[in-house]
């Protein structure tokens, strides 16, 4: 329990350090685990009130229960709720692998909403844990004027110590989970008792462990249906988190590729 605790103070200071430095802040809701974590976490930070807009870059391509989540918990939290579409993946870049271009429409689906909305700042809930250019991130992460992430020119952030004051027209990433390790998402979930798309919980043998597009999301092979059965299972498991996600086994590039652009 203390273990989570820290995890959740030092979450919440870094979204009341956004939410205090940045404007317009929207945060990242791509309704899965961790960001129904990052929601949550919000809803704590500020005493039941999530004070920014919660988006969703919405491929139309998400599993139903997704959808059915999303449109019953956006009414529930109350929250300031946005969606913006994805352009059609003819739009992207052609050279990049077939699982990875579809994906790559959420880039080009968010700088849109950038532009739209003029956001400064994107909280998102991105773990060092789930895939090693992700772990290069830092909490506050810069990113010039199209989105583009360069992962050699990046704050130092020592001691808890954020830098926050970067020059205007900065755009920021803000990734409070980034500490987190998939583990510690379910045994907080547990113990908050925070709601779940119900695809991770296993039927029939088989569970998705990271939720996606349908059509490039799989599930793996599992007999944990419930909570607790889920965190039995990750103790001992030796597979990747994101096995069942068809862009991590194209290119080894890819995924850094997406990164750089502006991939959340």
């Amino acid at each position: 329990m203390q273990h989570l605790d820290e995890l959740e103070a030092q979450s919440v200071f870094i979204l009341r350090e956004a939410y205090n430095r940045i404007d317009p802040l929207f945060m990242l809701w791509s309704l899965g685990k961790d960001s129904n974590v990052m929601v949550w976490l919000a809803k704590k930070a500020f005493f039941g009130h999530v004070p920014f807009p919660v988006l969703h870059v919405d491929t139309g391509k998400k599993f139903p229960e997704m959808y059915a989540f999303r449109d019953r918990y956006a009414k529930e939290w109350k929250l300031d709720f946005r969606s913006v579409p994805c352009p059609p993946v003819d739009s992207v870049d052609p050279s990049l692998p077939p699982a990875a271009r579809s994906a790559a429409r959420k880039t080009e689906g968010l700088k849109q909403a950038i532009a739209k909305w003029q956001i400064q700042g994107i909280i998102a809930g991105i773990r060092r844990d789930e895939q090693a250019t992700r772990a290069k991130e830092r909490y506050f992460s810069p990113r010039d004027e199209h989105g583009t992430w360069d992962l050699k020119d990046q704050p130092p952030e020592f001691w808890e110590q954020y830098k926050t004051d970067f020059p205007p027209g900065t755009h920021l990433r803000i990734h409070p989970l980034l500490h987190w390790t998939e583990l510690d998402i379910w045994r907080y979930t547990r113990r908050e008792g925070i709601p779940t798309v119900p695809l991770y919980y296993a039927r029939d043998g088989k569970r998705y462990r990271s939720l996606g597009d349908a059509d490039i999301t799989f599930p793996v092979e599992s007999e944990a249906a419930t909570i607790d059965e889920i965190i039995a299972e990750l103790e001992t498991t030796k597979t990747s988190e994101r096995a069942g996600r068809a862009m991590d086994h194209e290119r080894e590039d890819a995924f850094e590729r997406l990164r750089a652009t502006g991939y959340m």
